[in-house]
């Protein structure tokens, strides 16, 4: 039986005790996904997401009253977090101080932060530990409409194969929302010198390549009808949706890891493949596990750019 709203119940997870609230809150109106609902994914994806979270700094995207409602995101772990939360200082140049994240190392940390309502997790490229040193190197691929993510697969495949060229491996995903996203592992000593430019040089030997359907500028009134490349997100300022991450759309659709012919069918005209919802995501992991587990501690050497003349 779903407690009434407003109550509480206390629950222990892995030997901590864990105050939880308003299980029966509709956060996804349109489906009727709860608040309940929310943890009990998280609960459940916890053994292939918490490898993806652990050592770095986490940014909550907090939906209290369901994602139809007003947001907010949260770099400083709320002061009122368990005294046994993992958290990492991080430099803030415009606080000019440090910011204590929340670190979320165990399944205890990812239930007490789905109980905040942060329906999405945002992660730093690199371990809080070495914060200016990035373990992968991405590629966020977003269409401008009329493109969708079928135009983002057909990208995604270029993509791969100029990086396969260069003796690089990548892995895709959904980002949940609109577009696709390349995640290459590098876990060898880089920082985003390196990275930053070598994703602007690829961004823009595709857009010479396909300018018909590639662009690198972040303009926006270049990207109508094409996809763009974000190079950009290979920064420390920045972050990106942690794989398994629930996204604040209608349907508590989730940034799913796809295989390499789910994309090429998805190029062909089939959108509907990487759409992939909570329901569906953790079917697919007790299938076939983590498709992405290699992007934890595959070991790949940077190699010097190409040309975007090439």
């Amino acid at each position: 039986m779903t407690p009434p709203a407003g109550t509480e119940v206390q629950v222990e997870v892995e030997g901590r005790r864990l105050k939880l609230s308003n299980l029966d809150k509709v956060i996804y109106p349109e489906v009727g996904f709860t608040k309940g609902q929310v943890i009990d994914y998280y609960t459940r994806i916890a053994p292939a997401l918490l490898p993806h979270l652990k050592g770095r700094a986490l940014t909550l995207k907090r939906y209290p009253n369901g994602v139809d409602a007003s947001f907010f995101y949260e770099k400083r772990c709320p002061s009122h977090r368990p005294p046994w939360m993992t958290t990492a200082p991080i430099w803030s140049g415009r606080n000019q101080g440090n910011v204590d994240y929340c670190v979320v190392n165990e399944l205890p940390a990812l239930v007490w932060v789905a109980n905040l309502a942060s329906l999405e997790l945002h992660t730093s490229l690199a371990l809080a530990d070495e914060y200016d040193c990035p373990t992968m190197l991405v590629f966020d691929l977003d269409p401008g409409p009329p493109a969708t993510i079928v135009e983002c697969a057909r990208v995604a495949l270029w993509l791969a194969e100029v990086l396969g060229q260069l003796g690089l491996e990548a892995w895709a995903k959904t980002s949940g929302s609109k577009g696709l996203q390349l995640y290459t592992p590098l876990n060898v000593p880089v920082t985003y010198d390196d990275t930053k430019p070598f994703a602007h040089a690829l961004a823009q030997l595709l857009e010479r390549r396909h300018p018909e359907l590639v662009v690198s500028s972040m303009a926006k009134d270049l990207r109508r009808g094409k996809v763009l490349i974000d190079w950009s997100q290979n920064d420390p300022h920045k972050t990106t949706v942690c794989v398994y991450s629930l996204r604040a759309r209608p349907r508590p659709t989730v940034s799913t890891p796809v295989s390499w012919d789910e994309v090429e069918a998805a190029a062909g005209g089939d959108a509907g493949l990487l759409d992939i919802d909570a329901a569906a995501v953790l079917e697919r992991v007790a299938a076939d596990g983590d498709l992405f587990a290699p992007v934890v501690d595959r070991r790949q050497q940077l190699p010097r750019p190409p040309s975007p003349e090439s």
